[in-house]
């Protein structure tokens, strides 16, 4: 009985056919689509990004893994009479004034109230001091609060994408944990001195684009696009594949930043923080690591003048 059932358990049933999978697979699937429309493709990743742009928000299609788009922050608050004059003078973006009622009337005052008349667009509110207090959780605003709408993020590919749609090579800076947003201000303010196409910063641990860091820009932040990331090193993989130079400033580079001929073509140059340089995985992402020659013995530079150092012999080699 038990050699029996051996058999029997051996035994092979009925053979089942494909139902047609086969000849199914023999036959032709169409012409091969454009680039634009391929997942992975240059053009394609070009293409999803000027359609969330034009859908002004996230909500204008799937975002790349590690990339956010134009997302929705919460507004700024600058307090104090000197803080808001300062902000309405260097053009930072503002909705609404605040002014106390039966505020003591000092040039400060009528001079934020010119100011914001003569740019239009920020509207005048009057509110007792007990609001302005609640608004701004017991700060010393003086009478005075100008709120700053979030900023809108640019997406990575789009700083690319607008370079190569004006015949230009991408010159591009990428901040590594640098957390003082008048530092990124200032990169901002580089890059748009010598013609670059835009910075690109991580969403967590890093800076971003603040009232202060449009002060210190300059009104530069107005013209050169920043663009967030969730995830740095993916964002900067995707510009190696499509055939962009990463460039990592280190005090160890094997390259003095002269002496990088990568600089001329498409490049993006990423700084790390003035104490801790590069994480380890963006710096192994990194093509080059390039040192600055300092013979005065310093031993490191913050991000902003790091920056123009790097942005101004780029702009020599491109010119």
């Amino acid at each position: 009985m038990a050699a029996n059932n051996r058999r029997m358990s051996g035994k092979k049933g009925a053979q089942v056919g494909s139902g047609g999978n086969r000849r199914r697979g023999l036959e032709g699937k169409g012409p091969t689509p454009p680039a634009e429309a391929r997942k992975g493709h240059k053009k394609n990743r070009i293409a999803n990004a000027a359609a969330k742009k034009s859908a002004g928000g996230p909500g204008g299609g799937r975002r790349p893994s590690g990339v956010k788009g134009r997302g929705k922050g919460t507004s700024e608050m600058v307090v104090g009479r000197n803080s808001v004059v300062e902000a309405l003078r260097e053009g930072v973006p503002a909705s609404t004034l605040y002014v106390q009622q039966f505020i003591d009337n000092d040039e400060r005052v009528r001079e934020a109230l010119q100011l914001a008349g003569e740019r239009g667009g920020i509207h005048l509110m009057e509110a007792p001091r007990p609001e302005l207090d609640r608004m701004t959780n017991g700060l010393n605003h003086q009478g005075l609060v100008l709120q700053v709408p979030p900023y809108e993020y640019a997406h990575p590919d789009e700083l690319a994408a607008a370079a190569y749609d004006v015949g230009q090579d991408p010159l591009i800076v990428a901040l590594d944990g640098v957390t003082d947003p008048r530092n990124l201000g200032a990169v901002v303010r580089s890059v748009s001195a010598f013609g670059g196409h835009g910075v690109v910063v991580p969403e967590r641990r890093a800076a971003g684009m603040t009232a202060g860091a449009w002060k210190t820009s300059a009104g530069a932040a107005a013209r050169t696009p920043v663009a967030r990331a969730t995830n740095l090193t993916r964002v900067l993989e995707a510009y190696k594949k499509d055939g962009l130079a990463i460039v990592g400033l280190a005090a160890d580079g094997e390259h003095e930043v002269g002496d990088l001929e990568a600089l001329s073509g498409p490049v993006v140059v990423v700084i790390g923080s003035e104490g801790k340089g590069l994480s380890r995985l963006v710096g192994e992402t990194c093509d080059y690591r390039v040192r600055i020659p300092m013979p005065g013995g310093t031993e490191s530079l913050n991000a902003g003048v790091a920056a123009g150092v790097v942005l101004y012999e780029a702009s020599r080699q491109r010119s």
